[in-house]
């Protein structure tokens, strides 16, 4: 039974409207309430779950428009036993928030960086001088942003709505089809599906390591839907490698062939497989 899931916090976050999304169709199921736990950082979310404070932890791992989310690959390589359960699509649309009555009121813009990138030319074409300050969430800077004429907040109609701060501009991504992948993780097993998720650091960095590994996915007819490098943080050049396989982990044939990649990789984490649904935010 699953009694709380972590978000990125505070209240009104996309990983929040997703937390929450997720959590009314699981009380559907057990019919019991569940608990949402806000943190302040993507990390402190899954280190959350690591730590048996709660059950679930819901984070942003990819987005259509700018990609991965850095933080959430790398901690989930720093941390042992999180397994993916499985994977939320939702879309996101961006407001503009703000006490502003006009755009030419506005000096200065707070947000994830995410956020920021997902609306970077609305920004470049609408408000091309204005001061860009990233923060830990979209919503960080709502709990302080009192009166201020002058500041703007890139974040989600329900942050809107909570925090009792007209929208200035909706929507502002650069783009209608703007959506984010999300993973609910916890510390079951695998539950097994359609997408498997692993991460693999190589023996050593010289030519043709990365093609042995690689290799053995297109020699078993298994197909890689992404790969990502990220720095091991241990010296300039020194790789990890993140890769969702569009295969069941739980498969005979997928099982053997990660255990001959073992053979060509130093050390190699397998994340788990679950299946993909997409979402909707619930109606304000």
């Amino acid at each position: 039974m699953i009694r709380s899931i972590a978000h990125l916090g505070p209240a009104g976050t996309y990983a929040e409207v997703a937390a929450l999304t997720w959590a009314n169709q699981l009380t559907a199921q057990q019919s019991s309430p569940i608990t949402l736990c806000a943190y302040p950082t993507i990390a402190s979310t899954l280190h959350a779950t690591h730590g048996g404070e709660t059950d679930l932890t819901i984070v942003p791992v990819e987005n259509s428009l700018e990609g991965s989310v850095p933080m959430t690959l790398d901690t989930l390589w720093q941390l042992d036993s999180l397994q993916i359960q499985h994977a939320l699509i939702m879309p996101i649309t961006h407001a503009l928030i703000s006490h502003a009555e006009n755009l030419d009121q506005v000096q200065r813009i707070y947000s994830h960086p995410q956020a920021l990138g997902q609306c970077q030319g609305w920004l470049g074409t609408y408000l091309p001088m204005v001061q860009i300050i990233p923060t830990h969430s979209t919503t960080e800077a709502l709990e302080h942003l009192n009166e201020d004429t002058q500041v703007g907040i890139i974040a989600s109609q329900r942050a809107s709505y909570l925090y009792n701060v007209p929208i200035l501009r909706y929507p502002i991504n650069d783009s209608p089809d703007n959506c984010t992948k999300f993973w609910v993780v916890g510390l079951q097993c695998s539950p097994g599906g359609s997408h498997t998720s692993l991460a693999f650091s190589l023996q050593a960095n010289v030519p043709g390591a990365l093609v042995k590994p690689l290799q053995i996915f297109a020699e078993q007819g298994i197909n890689m839907s992404r790969i990502e490098s990220r720095p091991t943080k241990r010296s300039l050049g020194d790789y990890l490698f993140f890769i969702d396989l569009e295969s069941n982990g739980l498969d005979p044939n997928v099982e053997s062939t990660l255990r001959a990649l073992g053979n060509y990789t130093e050390v190699i984490k397998v994340f788990g497989s679950y299946n993909t649904c997409t979402i909707h935010p619930p109606s304000l």
